[in-house]
């Protein structure tokens, strides 16, 4: 039986005319071998697939060729190419740096290098994989690279250019092979088709350069599975099946069903693909492709950019022309979602379906939210501004009085200026809010008039008025300690509940408090004290004022100096909540 050889190799190039794909590298090598500007190290750095090796086999006959043409081609019939061919060549050495990679193997090649070739000009070196090379054997090979004898040229080949050492790039020639387009890989593959006899349409072709992602080994190895395959009869169908592709024409069939919004008709079209094998992110992953060609299709610019079949070319075009841009994006944005997502899925069918219900019903979503953009920018002129001026100029105002009071209370305690703020903020609670505005002036005044005159000319009835006593009094207390909790006010209730009380007469009273802080306090709820103490003994002349306790001014300082500064100021919001809350708004920092 006759040994097949693969396509690849079979039809390896021999001249630079047949490379494939690379000809701003193939005319620069032809016309430096012309010129006699050859350097004496190139590296050749690309993809997988693309002719680095084949080149620099090439390059290496060319430049020992006895009889080179005019065009820089090698003439394959002096004594070099010969033996090059057969392969039996002395002057042409290759090294495959992935297993020949460590600081023995490249002494051994320096060794060789120091020798004259035995015909011939020039000994040239090819080494393949160079990035596979360890550190020191770099670093060995540096000098000899960097001066080697006249006779000697290296030619490295590499597919990971960020894995050599600058000091090598520096050395080198440096040649960037590109991925070849899927038009060169169609014309190749159709010239190889037809020296083999083989029958194959166009659109199988198109698909094997498409699926080879721009690697000519890669095409030419498909070509020979599917010929396989095929018996040599190579179609679009057997060529789909074998390469286990998603035929483009089940996306066509799945926008037709979601432009109709036909949810069980999608939902079926998935469970006939989930039949044949295809996984749920195979599916996503091409039906991301179809509507990127969607939106590539809609502009005559970027139609080369298309990858796809010639056959559904014209299809893509008049298809996109139907859509508009936001519901391409939408789509892409949905898919996208679902391809991330499908790892972390434990259900991964029903994680398909969902985001294809998603994309059922988009077309609604990209319909509604111009009107819903509208509505909102309708309410939003509605809208009427509030000032927050006035409070922020209130707060800027009391930092500033804290400050000044701090600094003349000559006191870095951190506990004393929280005193002080709060004596302040309790003095600016019981003034109305400054404003920039005059006009709200007057209204604050008239405010102020109507609660005093509303005190003066209350009419009551002397003759039903309640004796002032201590026990009345703790009775009308305590009473008005259960309107405070009715309108959920804690802190007053908290201060007035641990207040005293002291009867000096019929119509005047004590109240006795433990600090500054809570005096200040009972201070901002006087008026309305006042007023429900008048009503409820039903007598105007009552009064009361409020005093330090002087039992609280004679205990020592001893026991509060105690005390550490983060217990003072736990105490102190644990009494009274409200220096907490004041803490927060003003950004105060504590020095515990």
């Amino acid at each position: 039986m006759e040994n097949f050889v693969v396509s690849a190799r079979k039809y390896r190039p021999q001249h630079f005319s047949t490379v494939v794909g690379q000809a701003h590298i193939t005319t620069t090598l032809k016309n430096a071998i012309l010129q006699h500007h050859l350097a004496h190290a190139f590296l050749f750095c690309g993809p997988r697939g693309v002719g680095k090796t084949t080149c620099a086999r090439i390059l290496a006959k060319t430049i020992n060729c006895e009889k080179i043409g005019k065009d820089g081609e090698a003439c394959d019939q002096c004594n070099s190419c010969q033996s090059f061919n057969k392969g039996a060549s002395f002057n042409i050495h290759e090294l495959d740096a992935a297993s020949n990679n460590s600081v023995d193997d490249i002494r051994e090649l320096i060794e060789q290098v120091r020798f004259a070739p035995q015909a011939g000009k020039y000994k040239i070196y090819i080494i393949d994989e160079v990035h596979m090379l360890s550190a020191s054997a770099f670093n060995a090979f540096l000098k000899t690279l960097e001066e080697p004898p006249a006779h000697a040229i290296f030619i490295l080949a590499t597919t990971e250019k960020h894995k050599i050492l600058p000091t090598i790039l520096s050395r080198c020639q440096i040649f960037d092979f590109k991925r070849i387009t899927p038009a060169d890989i169609v014309s190749y593959l159709e010239e190889i088709a037809s020296k083999e006899k083989i029958k194959a349409e166009n659109a199988a072709m198109q698909l094997i350069a498409q699926k080879s992602d721009g690697c000519m080994r890669d095409a030419l190895s498909i070509l020979d599975k599917i010929v396989s395959f095929t018996n040599g009869h190579l179609t679009y169908a057997s060529t789909l099946e074998h390469l286990n592709v998603l035929d483009e024409e089940y996306f066509f069939q799945f926008f037709e069903l979601l432009q109709k919004e036909d949810l069980p008709g999608v939902l079926s079209l998935y469970d006939e693909i989930d039949q044949k094998g295809f996984e749920g992110d195979t599916v996503l992953n091409h039906f991301s492709s179809f509507f990127r060609n969607l939106l590539i299709s809609k502009d005559a610019r970027s139609i080369a950019l298309l990858q796809t079949v010639e056959a559904f070319r014209k299809k893509y075009i008049a298809t996109a022309s139907q859509l508009s841009t936001a519901y391409i994006i939408g789509a892409l944005h949905i898919l996208n979602e679902a391809e991330i997502g499908f790892k972390q899925s434990r259900n991964k069918k029903l994680h398909v379906e969902f985001h294809l219900i998603r994309l059922t019903y988009l077309q609604q979503a990209v319909n509604i939210q111009p009107d819903e953009t509208a509505s909102k920018k309708k309410r939003l002129d509605e809208l009427k501004p509030i000032a927050f001026k006035q409070i922020g100029f209130r707060i800027k105002e009391t930092k500033k009085e804290i400050a000044t009071s701090a600094v003349k209370s000559n006191t870095n305690n951190q506990s004393a200026k929280l005193e002080i703020a709060t004596e302040i903020i309790q003095q600016k609670s019981t003034l109305p809010p400054t404003g920039s505005a005059t006009t709200e002036k007057p209204k604050e005044a008239g405010a102020l008039k109507k609660i005093r005159e509303q005190i003066l000319h209350r009419k009551l009835e002397p003759d039903a008025s309640k004796t002032l006593t201590i026990a009345s009094l703790a009775e009308a207390w305590n009473s008005y300690l259960s309107k405070l909790l009715e309108s959920n006010q804690v802190t007053s209730h908290h201060n007035l509940k641990t207040a005293t009380t002291s009867l000096i007469s019929d119509v005047q009273f004590d109240v006795f408090v433990s600090s500054r802080i809570q005096q200040q306090f009972i201070e901002s709820e006087r008026i309305h004290l006042l007023i429900h103490v008048q009503e409820f003994f039903n007598n105007p002349k009552i009064q009361f004022k409020i005093s330090l306790d002087p039992e609280a001014e004679k205990e020592p300082v001893q026991t509060e100096q105690t005390l550490s500064q983060r217990d003072q100021y736990l105490r102190m919001i644990e009494r009274y909540p409200l220096i907490k809350e004041m803490r927060d708004q003003l950004n105060l920092d504590l020095d515990y």
